[in-house]
């Protein structure tokens, strides 16, 4: 089973061309946080954040952050967790015999045209 790192809604995959810290660092950059605001919760420089955010950068030849979120997306090393409980949702559904959802019969109610 290959290895992930999940931060809040977002979830990241070990082994795809980052180092784990710098994945834990883009999932938190994802999420809107600062460079100061990620130094601050590590407990370290905010020098060390940009650092790493800025090897991520060169790894994805990329030059901007939001830049780095897209193609790190792209390349599925990080996705919104719930992508992957729609995921989820839909193997499941394509496993199991019984449907997910129960449909619903029509109304024996017309509306009369006039």
């Amino acid at each position: 089973m290959e290895e992930t790192i999940i931060s809040g809604d977002w979830q990241g995959y070990l082994g795809r061309g980052l180092a784990p810290r710098e994945i834990q660092f883009l999932l938190l950059v994802a999420q809107g946080l600062t460079a100061k605001e990620i130094a601050k919760d590590f407990r370290i420089a905010p020098s060390t954040v940009v650092k790493r955010l800025s090897n991520a950068m060169f790894k994805l030849g990329v030059h901007r952050q939001s830049a780095m979120v897209a193609e790190a997306m792209k390349r599925q090393i990080i996705c919104p967790v719930c992508v992957v409980l729609a995921a989820a949702i839909v193997i499941h559904s394509k496993i199991d015999d019984q449907p997910m959802f129960q449909n619903r019969r029509m109304s024996d109610r017309r509306i009369a045209s006039q």
